[in-house]
């Protein structure tokens, strides 16, 4: 599509991401809060889904930190865009193809906890979309002795506190900084990095006493200026965002909240978005922004109506047909029928790399917006767990038609695994009668893991079910003196000394090879088994031509006697999954049998 004259950067996008309970919400509060308090007159508005804060504001707030690392007037950045709406879903909803168009994060990490589940999976998706992050330390106020001076610098608040307490924040900081390692990335304190495009910096912040917020601002802008410079450009053409969510709002109708990352949207603008259906296009009737926060007191008067609206702001478009769209959808602002076809081709597109049906086995991956489907088939993809068919919305009776073919291929992935998303009732039925299984889970590493857990379960039945099928190798002795019968059948005490003996597994004797007979029955404390190990001593009845004492003896060893056949399945088929012990043996049978033959 045509592009316009580059104009000037804007400010960069920041997320929030982490774990649950973290205080990510706390942290936006308090920096949000903080920078009011500092405020340019006019300038910080709450945008939708997201907080400007302006740099003069955070200059003002953080003074003291940038006097001492001689920052003051280098800083050109005009402010960031926080994204105030943390969690999975805003986050996966911030798309761009290929990308995000979250610019910088922050990760927020438990300092007492360090790195928990939801941590991973955050640092997985940062990862796999190539976006620089600050680690925020959280909690830091909570370490046993931490003595606070609120809305203080960290560096400040750490060398106001005695020995002790700085080895605890010291010992915390090296473990999330050895846990990010264990996951390929080196981190250091923030004030230790030496090299910001290789390590991560970790800033101990507390979002209950404001300490470390002033730390972290200035990392940020260290950041933007460093590594995301150049994805800062905006162009003064027609704008592009993101569209974070759909609503119904009472007099508007259907609303659509985006981020416009480049260029500017207009009242009256045609605009081209991605739908359940398909690609479609609309037009502008509204845009609405909220007022600033602190004109936001009125509930009934805090949105004001506006003409137009540059990059990068957060921005509720109100327009007909916008129900259709899903959330992740691209927003692409068109000025001609030209680049009206190429938008709804791009479009496309794109929904082709995302929404997947393919004629090959694995698991139908449901989800509620184009943007957790991403991520979701991301975190598929990198757990090696294969994708069939991934779409949006709740999961219906094709889902479950789809699982089934799988079914007769692999049953081990004819599974429907849905994001946050609801089953029909139809669907539920469905499932029932083809015997089709449904995960369902908001969170996703505990979706994938449940599936992994019964995947795993369902695999070692079916493995276990095969290798019932094949003569397992073993080998017992003949206790001495526990010959209860010489022949006809010999019944005898045997020790199994390695592998395993079943009813039915023929014996061979190991010093020459002969055929003793086959196990008819097995008692252990007069009881009946049908499985002896390695350790185990039973009885056993052995029903053949054989008789103690003339052609088998008291202290002998015999081997389970394999077919050829099941050897080589044994070793080519289930090697991986024999007992430990059992290759081995299988090795000393085979020398066994070469001289029985010789």
């Amino acid at each position: 599509m045509h592009r316009l004259s580059m104009a000037e950067y804007r400010a960069p996008i920041v997320v929030v991401v982490g774990h649950v309970d973290v205080g990510k919400t706390l942290l936006l509060d308090k920096i949000r809060n903080t920078a009011v308090a500092y405020r340019e007159p006019g300038m910080i508005t709450q945008h939708i889904g997201l907080s400007y804060l302006p740099w003069p504001a955070i200059e003002k707030y953080a003074s003291g930190l940038l006097d001492k690392f001689r920052l003051k007037g280098k800083i050109w950045v005009k402010g960031f865009l926080m994204v105030d709406t943390p969690g999975h879903a805003a986050f996966s909803n911030l798309r761009r193809r290929g990308g995000s168009v979250a610019d910088l994060a922050i990760l927020v990490i438990d300092i007492l906890e360090g790195m928990e589940e939801q941590t991973k999976e955050s640092l997985f998706l940062l990862k796999s979309r190539n976006i620089p992050f600050v680690v925020a330390a959280n909690k830091v106020d909570k370490v046993y002795g931490w003595q606070a001076h609120p809305n203080s610098a960290f560096i400040d608040s750490y060398d106001a506190q005695d020995e002790a307490t700085q080895g605890r924040v010291e010992e915390m900081i090296a473990k999330i900084a050895g846990e990010l390692a264990e996951n390929g990335i080196e981190a250091d304190r923030y004030d230790r990095v030496m090299d910001y495009a290789r390590q991560v910096p970790i800033v101990p912040t507390s979002a209950v006493t404001g300490e470390g917020i002033a730390d972290l601002l200035v990392v940020l802008a260290g950041l933007t200026q460093r590594l995301v410079k150049d994805k800062l450009m905006v162009h003064d053409g027609p704008g592009r965002g993101v569209i974070m969510e759909i609503k119904e709002e009472k007099g508007w109708g259907t609303t659509a909240d985006t981020i416009i990352y480049d260029g500017s949207i207009n009242k009256g603008d045609r605009i081209a978005a991605l739908g359940l259906d398909g690609p479609f296009y609309t037009s502008v009737r509204m845009l609405v922004m909220p007022k600033p926060l602190d004109e936001m007191r009125d509930p009934e008067d805090k949105y004001m109506l506006v003409n137009s609206v540059k990059a990068a702001a957060g921005v509720r478009v109100v327009g007909e047909e916008l129900q259709r769209a899903v959330p992740g959808s691209p927003l692409i602002v068109v000025k001609s029928e030209a680049q009206l076809r190429d938008a709804l081709d791009e479009l496309r597109a794109e929904a082709s790399s995302i929404r997947i049906e393919v004629d090959k086995s694995g698991v139908v991956a449901k989800a509620d917006t184009l943007g957790t489907l991403e991520s979701m088939v991301l975190y598929l993809r990198n757990q090696n767990i294969p994708v069939r068919r991934a779409d949006i919305g709740p999961v219906v009776r094709r889902d479950i038609i789809e699982a089934s073919v799988v079914k007769r291929r692999d049953p081990l992935y004819a599974v429907v695994l849905a994001f946050n998303v609801k089953v029909t009732q139809e669907a539920d039925v469905e499932a029932q009668q083809h015997g089709i299984r449904i995960f369902q889970n908001n969170i996703l590493y505990r979706l994938v893991d449940e599936f992994l857990n019964w995947h795993r379960e369902q695999r070692s039945r079916s493995i276990e079910g095969e290798l019932n099928k094949v003569t397992r190798p073993g080998k017992v002795k003949i206790i001495p003196g526990y010959v209860f019968r010489r022949s006809n059948p010999i019944i005898v005490g045997v020790k199994v000394l390695e592998g395993q003996v079943r009813p039915g597994y023929r014996l061979r004797r190991g010093e020459d090879g002969r055929v003793i007979g086959t196990i008819m029955q097995m008692q252990n404390n007069g009881k009946p088994v049908q499985l002896a190990k390695k350790g185990d001593e039973v009885a056993i009845s052995i029903q053949g031509n054989a008789m103690v004492g003339r052609h088998v003896r008291e202290g002998d060893e015999l081997y389970v006697d394999i077919p050829e056949e099941h050897l080589v399945k044994l070793l080519m088929d289930f090697r991986e999954y024999l007992e430990p012990g059992e290759v081995d043996l299988i090795h000393e049978y085979q020398a066994a049998k070469k001289r029985w033959s010789d």
